[in-house]
């Protein structure tokens, strides 16, 4: 029995060791997008929580490896979209949950083991599952993905198909860390996510041909793809070929927030030096 104990004690060591260089993530903030809804770069307009859970392991005292969850919702309307000319009279508006996993790495620009605090960066990848919907007149949720509402998937149109509603993107930004304790880290943090889809608010090219439209995917298609006509002196339905929202540059989702990360097993050993120079030891 003995034995078998010490054999334990002694496989064990591996994983006791990577505890204490392993933190606990948990991320606190508000997610935001642009694109043809949202032109502006950055912005508190329809901002939206978002949270994730993640874990971080130190590499060296300045390259750490990262993994996060993420649960965010996004949003865009035209009614707050008054950048372009005609955006208000287009009267679209959408809303997505995002779910996201992303793996990467970050660079403190300073060692957390000599200085309590340091800017830092980061860039991975990511994988996102997004399915944007909207509310119609009558106030019922219609996901819009499945309309088409730029003729996607019809034969007229044989160069534009359903987009995924699962993608990748390229996860990357920056923030600032506080060490409160050789456990305890607190912070703030802006991540920008670049796209490789302009489909995350359902707008990308030009208008299809609405008879088209409408008998390829029914009334409801018509009535999501331009609701110029629900606002007081809006025009009927534009020409077919008509600009509906912009391909030259793919949609962006960012997150802003707070950070707090807690590290697992008895501290780091070196430990973070105290003010005398000497390191502290927690076990």
């Amino acid at each position: 029995m003995k034995y078998m104990l010490a054999l334990g004690l002694i496989a064990s060591l591996p994983f006791a060791a990577a505890a204490q260089k392993l933190h606990g993530d948990l991320y606190l903030g508000a997610a935001n997008y642009q694109g043809d809804l949202q032109t502006k770069r950055v912005t508190l307009q329809g901002a939206k929580p978002a949270v994730g859970l993640g874990l971080s392991y130190d590499i060296s005292n300045h390259f750490i490896a990262r993994t996060a969850f993420s649960f965010m919702q996004v949003t865009g309307d035209d009614k707050r979209n008054t950048t372009k000319q005609g955006n208000t009279a287009r009267n679209l508006n959408f809303k997505t949950n995002i779910l996201e996993g992303q793996l990467g790495v970050e660079y403190n620009i300073l060692d957390l083991t000599n200085h309590s605090l340091t800017p830092y960066v980061f860039a991975g990848v990511a994988v996102f599952h997004y399915d944007p919907f909207t509310f119609d007149s009558a106030g019922t949720k219609v996901f819009l993905q499945p309309l088409g509402t730029e003729g996607q998937g019809l034969s007229l149109y044989p160069d534009r198909k359903l987009y995924k509603k699962t993608d990748f993107a390229i996860p990357f930004g920056g923030g600032l860390k506080l060490a409160l304790s050789d456990r305890l880290q607190v912070g703030v943090e802006l991540g920008l996510r670049k796209l490789f889809t302009d489909y995350l608010d359902d707008v990308s090219t030009t208008y299809a041909d609405s008879a088209a439209l409408f008998a390829g995917r029914g009334a409801q298609a018509v009535e999501l793809s331009y609701r110029g006509d629900e606002i007081k002196g809006g025009v009927g339905y534009p020409a077919a070929g008509t600009q509906r929202g912009s391909a030259k540059y793919k949609d962006w989702y960012y997150t802003t927030g707070f950070r707090i990360s807690y590290l697992f097993g008895g501290g780091n050993g070196g430990g973070r030096k105290t003010k005398t120079g000497c390191p502290v030891n927690v076990y």
